[in-house]
């Protein structure tokens, strides 16, 4: 969920989670997945082009002059265009015009206008009657600083996922979230600020490019996994009959739990992030209430780099105060991103992988019992001997299989108790 293994091993700008150092090999049995499955992969049910050939050009782009905002913004309301331009710069894995959008969203706070910037990618030819299909991607953490945002990847982080999804016949919206790539503060952690920026990032799309349709579902891994869930609940109060449903991948679990997990173990240095996620829900939390002297360093250069690892170290018995856990702001955080609070407003799919070490399948287990105790309908699925970075790969026959269902208006499968 909050964890990428790039902290340790790869940092952003080298690997996409579809990489894994061998990136062709998984590409393939990606495709493998969906064609042993029978799962039509277009409505021409065509089949898949070759595995993408490797790039060895630089992975990252520069921040350049489409993510500056002036200040204050131009009036708009959340989910209008500010702008848009057509992107030639990223790598994908197969054929899809992509275009970045620049658009209007709320703060964490819910009360101030923001800028958030993202991704759009349509599939080549014609759309089908009523529009290119929509599925959103919610994306893993890269980071708190501008320059993390996953549109300044040339993979886009995720891109061989996302460029399958573009194959099958599927529009992609990927928001960056705010403060990543815009000149705003970034709510790491905060799902509820990032499925708002998530929501609004739709319209936006549509603004740009009206060929995309009205129907659409949102995906999303890792700490994407969470922000999917908390687009269905947001949508759930806000209404949105074309809103179809939740994919959600290799992340949900309850954040106090993750996150007082992470305290005691390697992933330690995840909870600077946190106090910068919890300082701009609420300004007035000031860092130094929870994160010990020697943390500040790391702390500070985390607004300027997207890799804890190569900053200033900590161990773990020196990040915290003792009794942080007790703060009032971070229990109001808690209290404010733990899922299954509100009703969904549509199915779910939750993936689950039973070897995963940075959320365990009974974390994610207790959090589906609480999405069920709401009267959600979820379909739990867990892969057995498969950590998080595999089950992206072999559950994607799982996820089309499932996406194409809700497309088509199939009733949604459930196995809540």
């Amino acid at each position: 969920m909050y964890i990428r293994r790039w902290m340790k091993a790869f940092p952003p700008g080298r690997v996409s989670s579809l990489d894994f150092g061998r990136s062709g090999i998984l590409l393939r049995a990606l495709w493998t997945a969906v064609s042993l499955t029978g799962v039509a992969v277009s409505a021409q049910d065509q089949a898949p082009p070759p595995p993408p050939k490797s790039h060895r050009a630089p992975r990252t782009l520069p921040l350049g002059k489409f993510y500056e905002t002036p200040g204050p913004l131009p009036a708009g309301k959340p989910g209008e265009l500010i702008r848009s331009e057509q992107a030639y710069e990223y790598h994908l894995s197969y054929e899809a015009s992509t275009f970045r959008i620049l658009y209007h969203s709320l703060s964490a706070q819910g009360k101030k206008d923001v800028a958030v910037s993202g991704v759009v990618l349509v599939p080549d030819g014609a759309p089908p009657a009523g529009g290119w299909p929509v599925i959103a991607w919610a994306h893993d953490f890269t980071g708190s600083a501008r320059q993390c945002a996953p549109s300044l990847l040339k993979n886009l982080n995720e891109g061989p996922l996302l460029s399958m999804y573009a194959s099958l016949g599927y529009a992609v919206v990927a928001s960056d979230y705010a403060g990543l790539g815009t000149n705003f503060p970034s709510a790491a952690f905060d799902t509820r600020s990032n499925a708002m920026d998530l929501i609004f990032s739709i319209p936006a799309a549509r603004a740009a490019l009206p060929q995309l349709g009205k129907k659409w579902v949102v995906a999303g891994y890792s700490q994407g996994a969470s922000v999917a869930v908390g687009v269905a609940e947001a949508v759930g109060e806000m209404g949105d009959p074309g809103f179809l449903g939740v994919v959600s991948i290799a992340g949900v679990a309850d954040p106090q739990e993750m996150f007082e997990r992470f305290a005691n173990g390697p992933e330690h240095s995840m909870l600077v992030f946190l106090a910068q996620g919890v300082k701009t829900v609420y300004p007035s939390f000031r860092i130094e209430e929870i994160l010990a002297e020697k943390a500040i360093p790391l702390y500070q250069y985390i607004s300027n780099a997207c890799e804890p690892g190569s900053g200033p170290q900590v161990v773990s018995n020196e990040m915290l105060k003792p009794g942080w856990e007790n703060n009032l702001n971070i229990k109001k955080f808690w209290d404010r991103n733990r899922l299954g609070g509100r009703p969904a407003h549509s199915p779910l799919l939750v993936i689950s992988g039973e070897a995963d070490t940075a959320v365990p399948a009974a974390l994610t287990a207790r959090a589906v019992g609480q999405l069920c105790a709401q009267k959600d309908r979820v379909l739990f699925v867990k892969y057995a001997g498969l950590n998080e970075s595999a089950v992206l790969g072999n559950s994607v026959s799982e996820q089309i299989s499932w996406i194409k269902a809700r497309f088509s208006g199939l009733p949604a499968p459930s196995n809540c108790p």
